[in-house]
């Protein structure tokens, strides 16, 4: 399950760990907030009681995102220019 919201300078998504089976190792939820400049990534470590905080910049969210649906390598995306 997840949640969006739109804050004022952000928008907000919870992801958050389900399972109907007690034997399944569930994780806190995870927070991803997206601002004009950048995207944090929130988790709580449940051993520590700490926020566990990455902040990514957009390109690298990007290559994340591509990274996900690759084979093991090496790879730089490319900036499309729109047809002029």
């Amino acid at each position: 399950m997840f949640t969006i919201e739109h804050e004022f300078d952000a928008t907000v998504i919870t992801l958050v760990d389900e399972g109907a089976d007690p034997r399944d190792y569930l994780q806190e939820d995870i927070t991803i907030q997206s601002f004009e400049d950048c995207v944090v990534v929130e988790q709580l470590d449940e051993n520590t009681e700490i926020v566990m905080r990455v902040v990514f910049s957009h390109a690298q969210l990007r290559e994340l995102a591509a990274a996900l649906d690759l084979p093991e390598g090496v790879y730089r995306l490319q900036n499309r220019k729109p047809p002029a």
